[in-house]
């Protein structure tokens, strides 16, 4: 067995029926180490804390950095739009794009079907950050994902939807 096979081999767990009482709170023989929203949480506050720290090199932050990456593929978005597709409480997303506004990397505008919906545009500028920001998001997202395949990647994704539309 190749040095390769062994060590993807140890990263497996082995496929036991009782992993998923295992990972049960509720179960006797609950364990942390096998609760996926455990390593869910682990995963994503490492991910966080590497791009903080990357980010905080160009004065952008991981809220500003969703915000402008949603509103890249959807510009216009409303404030409540962006925080539902965020997964950030509104008040957050309101003071996100403040932020932003104030750095002229969005511009607001009351939608004009509907006064009561504050619109956010991403501007040239913000544009310009998103450029920034994909390329040390891509330093970051290669370093995680080196040894997984395509495949692996569309499962992962293809889980975390389930869970996610399940809550």
């Amino acid at each position: 067995m190749s040095s390769r096979a062994i060590a993807t081999a140890r990263t497996r767990p082995v496929s036991d029926p009782d992993t998923k009482a295992l990972a049960d709170p509720g179960n006797p023989a609950f364990r942390v180490d096998q609760w996926p929203f455990y390593l869910i949480a682990r995963t994503a506050s490492r991910y966080e804390m590497d791009m903080e720290q990357a980010l905080r090199r160009i004065g952008m932050d991981v809220p500003s950095w969703r915000a402008l990456m949603l509103l890249h593929e959807r510009n216009p978005s409303s404030v409540s739009e962006l925080a539902e597709q965020g997964v950030v409480k509104l008040s957050t997303m309101t003071r996100v794009v403040q932020r932003l506004e104030k750095r002229g990397l969005v511009r607001i505008a009351r939608r004009p079907a509907d006064a009561r919906v504050t619109d956010v545009y991403i501007t040239p500028d913000g544009e310009h950050a998103v450029e920034q920001v994909r390329a040390i998001a891509s330093r970051i997202y290669l370093s995680a994902f080196k040894d997984l395949s395509a495949e692996d990647i569309e499962t992962l994704n293809s889980l975390l939807r389930r869970v996610f539309n399940n809550l």
